[in-house]
C-alpha cells in the first residue's frame, strides 16, 4: 500500500501566491500520477466485471500487452499512461460508464484501450496482437498519429485487427468484403502520408523537450469525441512560429530534469537550479499538449479564445492567435488552471460549490464560486505576465503591457473579495485565496504608467456597469419605487437584492468599448460587427460630454440597448464625479428609467445620485 500523498506547507504557499517553483509543481504532477493510476484502476475493474462493454477487444490480452512494454522498457508504458491524450479519453469513458456523457457505441470508446495498448507496445519494442476500433476507417494511435486504411473507407465504427512485430504496425479490417486493403507502416519513423498522419510535436529547444501539436486525437475536445481536422501547411507553420515566439518571451534556458533523457514526462521532478518562480512565469516544457481549437462557436469567432480540462494536466485548447506574446499569454493562463485543477484533486477549496452566480469581470456571463475561484487564479497568472513585460519592447512593442497589468490586477481583486466575502471556504481554500490576495495587494501598490491605470480603472467600470444592465434586475416592488420617484418625486426605495436574468434570456455580448481602452488610437473598421461606435470613440478619448450627447441620440433611436445606458453613466460619471455612485448599481437607474425616453436620464441621475438617497 502507498503512503498518503502530503504536501510539504511551503510549497502550497507558493502556489498560493499564483506562482510556485520546480519542486512544487513536480509535486502536483505526482499528484496526478496517483490519480490517474486510481482512475484508470477503476475503469479495468469495470471492464473486469462486465467483459462485453470492451466489443471484440480482449481485456487480458490488452492488459497483458501494457504490462509486457513496462517490463521491456520500464517507465514506456506508465508515461503514456499519463499522458494528456490518455487523461481526456479516460475521463471521457469513466463518464460515459456513470451515465453521464454521450458519445460513439461504447465499445470504440473503452475499446481505445488497445490503441493505447499498440503505442506502448510500438514505444518498447514488443509484440501485440489485438483488436481496435476504427473511425471511417481512421485507427488514432495516442501521441504517435492517426492511420487511415486505404481502399474504400471503412463506413462508421469498424473493429481492425492490428499486429506489431519488431516496430512495424499491421492493420486489417475484421470484416470480409469491405472494400478496406491493409495497411503496412512504422508508426515511430514513418513519414507524413495519405494513409498516416503523424503527431505534430514543437520544440521548446533543439535537442530538448517538445510539445505535442494535437489536430488528429478524437478526445483532444474537454469532453466529447470529434473528428480529426488536420492543420494546412500554412496553419501548421503559423503555429510553429508563433511558439517559438512564446518560447522566446519565457523560456529561461534549459533546466535539467531528472531522466530527461529517457522520456520522462515535462514537470515529473527536477534538481536543478530553480529559477523565479513568481505568478505568470512559465517553464515551457511544463506544457504538454496544445490543441488548435477545432471549429467555430455559435455565438462568432474564437479568437482569443482558449479552454482546459483537469482531466489533462498541461494540456490546453487555442484559437490562432495573432502573435506570440498572445499564445505565451495564452500558456501561462491555461497551466494556471492545470495547476489549480491539480491543487483540486488533492484539497477541497470550497465547503458548498452554491449554484448562485456572480459577476465575473472577464466574461460576459454569470459564474458559480468554483468558476471564479478558477478565474482568479489563472487571471493572477495573466497579471503577473505582463508585469513581468513592462518596459521590455522587444516583447511588449506597442507598450500595452501597463494597461493589461493594471486591469487584470484590479479585476481580479474584485473577485478575490467576492471569493472572500461569499464563498464558504475551507482551509485550504482560506489559504489559497489569503495567497492570492496578498500577491494582488502588493501589485496594487506598485507604481504603474498613470494614464494606463486610469484607462483600465475606466474599462474594468464600463464592464461591470454593461454586465450588471445585462444580467440583473431589480425587484418588482423596488423597480415600481423608482419609477415612481423619478416621475412625481417620491421617495426613493432602498435597494434590494437584485435578481439574475433567467439563463434563457441572456444575450451573448463583446465588451467593445472595453477593447478600445487597451488601444484608443487603434484604427476600426466601422462595418464590424464589433466596431465601437462614435460615442465609445469620444468616451475613451476623453470628450465626456459629447460622448454623453452621443449615447443619447443613439439610445432615442434604439431604446433599451444595454450598451448605450452604461455608456451613458459612464459618460455622466465622468462630467459629474459625485454621481459614480450611479456605476455601483445601474441595474436601478435602468428600473428607474424603464419605458422612458433618453430625455429623462440626466433628471434620473440627479435624482438617484442626490445626497442622502440609498445605494
Amino acid at each position: 500500500m502507498r503512503a498518503p500523498i502530503r504536501m510539504p506547507g511551503h510549497w502550497f504557499d507558493e502556489l498560493a501566491t499564483g506562482g510556485g517553483s520546480m519542486e512544487a509543481v513536480s509535486f502536483l504532477a505526482q499528484g496526478e500520477r496517483s490519480r490517474r493510476l486510481l482512475l484508470i484502476g477503476e475503469l479495468l475493474s469495470r471492464l473486469e466485471e462486465r467483459p462485453t462493454l470492451l466489443g471484440p477487444a480482449d481485456l487480458g490480452a490488452v492488459w497483458e500487452t501494457v504490462e509486457q512494454a513496462e517490463e521491456r522498457r520500464p517507465g514506456c508504458a506508465e508515461e503514456l499512461l499519463l499522458s494528456p491524450e490518455v487523461g481526456s479519453w479516460l475521463a471521457h469513458t469513466l463518464r460515459r460508464l456513470h451515465g453521464v456523457s454521450v458519445g460513439p457505441p461504447l465499445w470504440v470508446d473503452t475499446g481505445h484501450l488497445a490503441a493505447v495498448a499498440l503505442v506502448a507496445a510500438l514505444r518498447s519494442g514488443t509484440d501485440a496482437d489485438l483488436v481496435v476500433p476504427a473511425r471511417e476507417g481512421a485507427i488514432p494511435l495516442p501521441t504517435l498519429g492517426l492511420a487511415r486504411l486505404p481502399g474504400i473507407p471503412l463506413l462508421g465504427f469498424q473493429p481492425v485487427h492490428a499486429r506489431v512485430r519488431e516496430g512495424e504496425l499491421l492493420l486489417t479490417a475484421t470484416a470480409p468484403g469491405t472494400g478496406a486493403t491493409a495497411l503496412t507502416l512504422r508508426p515511430l519513423t514513418a513519414p507524413q502520408s495519405a494513409v498516416w498522419w503523424p503527431t505534430h510535436r514543437l520544440p521548446v529547444r533543439q535537442g530538448g523537450p517538445e510539445v505535442i501539436l494535437d489536430d488528429t486525437d478524437p478526445y483532444r475536445d474537454l469532453d466529447r469525441p470529434i473528428p480529426p481536422r488536420r492543420l494546412t501547411p500554412r496553419e501548421l507553420t503559423t503555429w510553429q512560429r508563433l511558439f517559438a515566439e512564446a518560447v522566446t518571451l519565457l523560456d529561461p534556458g534549459p533546466i535539467p530534469f531528472p531522466g530527461s533523457g529517457s522520456g520522462a514526462p515535462p514537470g515529473s521532478g527536477g534538481t536543478g537550479p530553480d529559477i523565479d518562480s513568481g505568478p505568470g512565469t512559465l517553464r515551457p516544457e511544463e506544457i504538454r499538449r496544445i490543441v488548435p481549437w477545432p471549429g467555430r462557436l455559435p455565438n462568432g469567432p474564437v479568437e482569443g479564445l482558449s479552454a482546459s480540462t483537469a482531466d489533462a494536466f498541461g494540456s490546453m485548447v487555442v484559437a490562432e492567435p495573432p502573435n506570440g506574446a498572445a499564445l505565451a499569454e495564452t500558456m501561462v493562463h491555461e497551466f494556471q488552471h492545470s495547476k489549480l485543477g491539480a491543487l483540486l484533486h488533492l484539497f477541497a477549496m470550497l465547503d458548498d460549490d452554491r449554484t448562485e452566480e456572480h459577476y465575473a469581470p472577464w466574461r460576459p456571463d454569470p459564474r458559480h464560486l468554483p468558476g471564479l475561484l478558477h478565474g482568479a487564479y489563472a487571471f493572477v497568472g495573466v497579471a503577473g505576465f505582463w508585469r513581468d513585460r513592462i518596459g521590455d519592447r522587444a516583447a511588449d512593442p506597442l507598450d500595452l503591457a501597463p494597461f493589461r497589468f493594471a486591469l487584470r490586477r484590479i479585476q481580479t481583486r474584485t473577485v478575490l473579495r467576492t471569493l472572500a466575502t461569499r464563498a464558504t471556504l475551507t482551509g485550504p481554500g482560506r489559504r489559497l485565496v489569503a495567497g492570492l490576495t496578498g500577491t494582488v495587494d502588493g501589485w496594487l501598490r506598485e507604481p504603474v504608467d498613470g494614464q494606463a491605470v486610469a484607462r483600465a480603472r475606466a474599462a474594468a467600470a464600463g464592464h461591470r456597469a454593461e454586465w450588471r444592465l445585462r444580467h440583473l434586475r431589480c425587484a418588482d416592488e423596488e423597480r415600481a419605487g423608482l419609477a415612481a420617484a423619478v416621475r412625481s418625486g417620491a421617495p426613493l426605495p432602498p435597494p434590494r437584492q437584485p435578481r439574475l436574468v433567467p439563463p434563457a434570456e441572456r444575450v451573448h455580448w463583446r465588451d467593445v468599448r472595453g477593447a478600445l481602452y487597451l488601444r484608443p488610437d487603434a484604427a476600426t473598421d466601422p462595418a464590424a460587427d464589433t466596431a465601437p461606435g462614435q460615442a465609445d470613440i469620444l468616451l475613451v478619448h476623453g470628450e465626456a460630454a459629447s460622448a454623453r450627447e452621443a449615447y443619447r441620440e443613439q439610445a432615442a433611436a434604439t431604446p433599451g440597448d444595454p450598451r448605450l445606458l452604461a455608456g451613458w453613466l459612464l459618460a455622466h460619471a465622468a462630467l459629474h464625479p459625485g454621481h459614480r455612485r450611479l456605476l455601483a448599481r445601474p441595474e436601478r437607474f435602468a428600473a428607474a428609467v424603464e419605458g422612458e425616453g433618453p430625455e429623462v436620464w440626466e433628471h434620473a441621475a440627479h435624482r438617484l445620485a442626490s445626497p442622502g438617497s440609498p445605494v
